[in-house]
């Protein structure tokens, strides 16, 4: 074993019984530093206390090989752990990680849905047949809301205002926030509502303000509601990976592609912080760019 592979087993035994890391945490660490040391043994170097200079580098071919960004992050976490270390064992004099920024999260655009797409899912359910009728409902209002599906699930027969085509919503941290519905959601609603609900109650002899009933007159569940959309996504012949969550991103899109101000969209999700919203409008961005790649003769 060399010095520097010894120093790094000092370091896991440290970590792993003074700062009490877990079994993951120890290999992880194990697996980066090996890496590194291995990358300074094939400069020729046979000691930690290098410049910053050589780090920068050693991430560069990190970068080069691909790595996520997440994954570099993860190595510089570990190196400015493990030269802190160095610094208190006076194995070095100077730390070079001081001079090493992180990088910049990469922010993933969520999955989209076309109108298209959205209209072939949404036309799934057998509206013939008590829970295909619901479906349709369900599906309806997640993509004229943007409610997440733990507010749908929730939602009690309380907060719909029909009448207003206005429907409360109690988001996380109880903040409540007022959403419109349209004509069409509204129309598969009603007929939810009346013609199935209803019913379902009086035959499980169930008394419960919850909107969404699964077959036996319960609360629908997460588990639920992702399984049927699953099933409906496959039918619809639609390849993109697609959660309940995705109606959300769907409907934050199309309002901003159509014109819809940020602040209005920020409202209607239940954003605390715009940032969060933000997201979308490199979303609409990206969509502009294929319809100009795919509509302009020089493109």
């Amino acid at each position: 074993m060399t010095k520097l592979n010894e120093i790094i087993a000092d370091y896991l035994r440290f970590a792993r019984l003074e700062r009490g890391l877990s079994h993951n945490s120890i290999v992880a660490y194990r697996q980066d530093l090996t890496e590194y040391t291995n990358f300074l043994a094939g400069q020729g170097l046979t000691t930690f206390q290098v410049p910053a200079v050589t780090i920068d580098y050693f991430l560069a071919t990190q970068r080069d090989q691909q790595k996520k960004t997440s994954s570099v992050s993860r190595m510089i976490s570990a190196l400015r752990k493990f030269y802190q270390w160095l610094i208190k064992e006076e194995i070095v004099e100077i730390d070079p990680m001081q001079e090493i920024d992180s990088p910049k999260h990469e922010r993933h655009l969520p999955v989209v849905l076309s109108v298209s797409e959205v209209e072939r899912l949404i036309e799934q359910p057998n509206t013939t047949t008590s829970l295909g009728l619901r479906d349709r409902a369900l599906l309806e209002l997640l993509y004229a809301t943007g409610m997440r599906v733990s507010e749908i699930i929730s939602l009690s027969m309380s907060n719909l205002h029909l009448d207003l085509k206005l429907i409360k919503v109690l988001g996380k941290g109880n903040k409540e926030r007022l959403i419109p519905v349209g004509n069409v959601a509204l129309f598969w609603l009603q007929k939810y509502l009346s013609e199935v609900r209803e019913r379902q109650l009086l035959d499980a002899g169930i008394a419960t303000d919850i909107v969404f009933l699964n077959a036996r007159g319960r609360k629908l569940t997460r588990q639920g509601v992702w399984k049927k959309l699953k099933t409906y996504v496959t039918s619809a012949g639609i390849t993109k990976d697609v959660t309940p969550h995705t109606m959300r991103h769907t409907f934050a899109t199309h309002l901003l592609e159509n014109g819809a101000d940020l602040r209005v969209v920020q409202e209607l999700l239940g954003h605390s912080d715009i940032s969060t919203t933000q997201i979308y409008t490199h979303v609409s961005q990206k969509r502009l760019l294929e319809v100009y790649q795919e509509a302009h003769p020089r493109a």
